[in-house]
């Protein structure tokens, strides 16, 4: 089992900054890949962005690409992702994901999920 707990949301107005944390506990050294996805109200489960565990090789969705930047700390079994340049648009919960094999936009192959953090973006 591998435990995910998500920090770093809240409320910013448009333009402006946050960074997510997502902290891995127990099997990290099964974790091949981690995950961000999103969901707004009434809306499906999006992927946003993804690492590989360890190396760093990122994958994001066009959406997200110049203002999105997913990292990670393999120390401290931690992937951020910084969102620059929000708008009223990337208001949803974030969850972090991973998965036992190589990146995935495919939001039903991740093993393990986090609770979420919400963001919202005022106008």
């Amino acid at each position: 089992q591998v435990q995910l707990v998500e920090s770093g949301g809240g409320l910013v107005q448009a333009g402006e900054s946050l960074r997510l944390s997502c902290a891995a506990s127990g099997r990290t050294f099964s974790i091949y890949s981690m995950g961000w996805f999103r969901q707004a109200p009434g809306k499906e489960r999006d992927f946003v962005a993804a690492i590989s565990w360890p190396g760093g090789r990122t994958v994001y969705a066009d959406f997200v690409k110049g203002r999105f930047s997913v990292s990670g700390d393999n120390a401290k079994n931690t992937v951020y992702l910084q969102m620059n340049s929000l708008e009223p648009r990337d208001a949803a919960v974030y969850y972090c994901a991973v998965r036992t094999g190589g990146t995935s936009r495919g939001v039903y192959d991740y093993d393990y999920w986090g609770q979420g953090t919400q963001v919202t973006v005022s106008s």
